[in-house]
């Protein structure tokens, strides 16, 4: 079969994704089912890390300090490639939205390029990790003991960067289910490697560190392949032949991704490390501050699962009308995955006001006298948490919908600025200067995040009169 009638074939494949009229009804069906599997997705993602960290504790305490040492360095850099890969979903979303299959298989093509590139960089900067605990002030001994893990564990990088590829590419054609059952799949494997590899049970070895990393790089190996194989069977995705010609280079779709990407991950890396310094400051109150902040931040996290599914439907919904130039098909996938977003958030924000005590009791033991402190604390940090619940959700899915129209390099400025010009400095100022503690450095981040929120609702809704919408582009 020629791929120009395997391109023609994949055309009427995807005309379910490509509405002729965008109404109100279909909009918001299309994006619950889109965004549902991978909000689902991105809680079991978390279950990966969480199974790490279970397990490692249950080696002793200084296998959990150190491996939670190694993972505090490969996360930040992790995310930006996230961040920076994931340009390839736009760019996918447009050219189905204008029936430009060539134009999908390049991409993918030159996705892997940049995902192979990217890790290759990161894993280079990354592997002599003991010098960089020496340098950071740790302990030799949880140094050497983080390096082993990193060694192992940062080859990960190569398999799950493709693998977001991919991801791209299935939630570009809808199907969102096939990367949770991938994603859920991957937890089992996780889950028996590290009980093989770092126990020494079933015959094998009794790696420890070196197990857990060796677990994390194949359990991402196995999720790539899987989808690979799925993509190159299944009937909608293996006439795209996405791996013809995958040598040839596309210099222009190449640099896209980075121009697209860059803005994205280093938006990203700011967030992560408005909060990592917020942990700072905590930990400049105390201990117990430290580790209410650690308890609020994890139910906050967990909360920003659902609107960051429902932004990464957000930017395929967009990217889908973009490409197609209907204009009232972005305004609707725009603002309905927006209030969909800010509306689910504002379901957790109740829950944070209403039964806060309840939430934190799954981290703190209220019977344990020594806890008292901390759970109060962290109840009170969880009442801030609930202020900055709609305008988490919303920054991060009007986010989404932006990065379906390609606008990342403005978007990013105004998130540093906000987070580092803004957020930052008013919790330094709540919490030390006035004197509000915790719940001060937690009104900073509120501040920030509602910051981005603003700008960014208002940049969408203004898209046209600022030259976002520029069909010629595409």
């Amino acid at each position: 079969m020629s791929i120009n009638l395997a391109e023609d074939r994949a055309s009427e494949a995807s005309d379910q994704s490509l509405p002729s009229v965008w109404r109100w009804g279909e909009e918001i069906k299309a994006t619950f089912l889109l965004a549902w599997p991978l909000v689902i997705a991105q809680v079991a993602q978390m279950a990966l890390v969480t199974t790490d960290v279970i397990m490692m504790g249950w080696l002793g305490p200084k296998f959990l300090a150190a491996g939670t040492l190694a993972s505090s360095l490969m996360s930040p850099f992790y995310l930006f490639g996230i961040g920076l890969v994931s340009a390839v979903a736009p760019m996918i979303a447009q050219a189905i939205g204008a029936r430009d299959f060539k134009s999908v298989r390049r991409t993918v093509r030159q996705g892997f390029w940049v995902a192979v590139l990217l890790a290759a960089i990161l894993v280079a900067l990354i592997w002599n990790a003991e010098a960089i605990f020496l340098f950071a002030g740790q302990t030799e001994e949880s140094s050497v003991m983080a390096q082993v893990y990193v060694r192992y564990a940062i080859w990960h990088l190569f398999a799950s960067f493709l693998f977001l590829v991919l991801r791209c590419l299935l939630s570009a054609q809808g199907k969102t289910k096939v990367i949770l059952v991938i994603t859920l799949a991957g937890i089992v494997v996780n889950g028996l490697g590290n009980y093989a590899l770092m126990f020494g049970n079933w015959g094998f070895p009794r790696l420890e560190l070196m197990g857990a990393g060796i677990s994390t790089t194949f359990v991402n190996t196995v999720m790539f392949l899987i989808a690979l194989g799925y993509i190159l069977t299944h009937r909608r995705f293996k006439r795209y032949a996405i791996l013809v010609r995958l040598w040839k280079p596309d210099w222009n779709r190449f640099f896209e991704i980075f121009r697209i990407g860059l803005p994205v991950g280093c938006m990203l890396t700011a967030e992560t490390g408005l909060f990592a310094a917020a942990t700072l400051l905590m930990g400049w109150l105390g201990t117990n501050e430290l580790a209410a902040h650690a308890v609020a931040l994890q139910c906050a996290s967990i909360a920003f699962m659902i609107p960051l599914g429902i932004s990464q439907a957000a930017t395929i919904r967009v990217g889908l009308a973009y490409g197609a130039k209907k204009s009232e098909g972005i305004r609707k996938a725009g603002w309905v995955s927006i209030i969909m977003g800010t509306g689910f958030m504002g379901t957790t924000c109740l829950a944070f006001w209403l039964i806060p005590e309840v939430l934190v009791g799954f981290y703190l033991d209220p019977l344990l006298p020594e806890n008292q402190i901390p759970l109060q604390l962290a109840v009170s940090y969880l009442a801030v948490a609930a202020l900055f619940q709609l305008v988490d959700g919303g920054q991060v899915v009007t986010s989404g919908a932006l990065r379906g129209l390609s606008d990342t390099k403005v978007p990013m400025f105004m998130a540093i600025f906000a987070y580092w010009g803004l957020g930052l400095p008013i919790s330094y100022f709540c919490g030390f200067v006035l004197g509000w503690g915790g719940q001060g450095i937690w009104l900073g981040l509120a501040a920030g995040l509602a910051f981005v929120a603003v700008v960014f609702v208002i940049r969408f809704a203004l898209r046209e009169r600022l030259g976002l919408v520029n069909y010629k582009s595409i």
